[in-house]
């Protein structure tokens, strides 16, 4: 009896749990609801959704640039300590920003709300936001067009 009630169990539990789905993206205009309350109530719960989704999109690109850099530079090759430590300490210089693969560069620290502001303008402008289904894509053009690199 106990065997059948935990087979029932499994199965019913089982049959609860929904298939693993990838995380729904952002819209162009959800992300533009958020950040129209930008320049009024910047502290409201809107307006920080709106910075830390950007905030997050740099945090992502950095990440991603600096690591494909790091390949690039070790040509995926497995590296002794002296040879990492070499690289790392003793200089094979960046030549590029930290973003330079993403096709924006960032320079010099800028701070957030200077990238916030130049985003927020780009999202109220509504070619933008009608060009790009969805946030990632509009946040990305924006860097695109207003941190151009000049190239080496």
């Amino acid at each position: 009896m106990k065997l059948i009630m935990i087979c029932l169990l499994l199965i019913s539990l089982s049959l609860s749990v929904s298939s693993a789905q990838a995380v729904e993206a952002l819209t162009s205009q959800e992300l533009a609801s958020h950040c129209s309350h930008y320049d009024k109530d910047p502290k409201g719960i809107d307006a920080v959704f709106c910075v830390r989704y950007i905030q997050g999109f740099i945090d992502g690109a950095v990440a991603t640039d600096e690591r494909v850099v790091s390949n690039i530079v070790t040509g995926k090759e497995e590296e002794t300590f002296s040879e990492r430590a070499m690289r790392t300490r003793l200089g094979k210089l960046r030549l590029y920003e930290s973003t330079y693969y993403a096709d924006f560069c960032l320079n010099d620290p800028i701070k957030l709300n200077e990238a916030v502001e130049k985003v927020v303008a780009d999202l109220m402008n509504n070619t933008i936001v009608d060009n790009a289904k969805l946030a990632r894509d509009v946040v990305y053009q924006s860097f695109l067009n207003n941190y151009p690199c000049k190239k080496k």
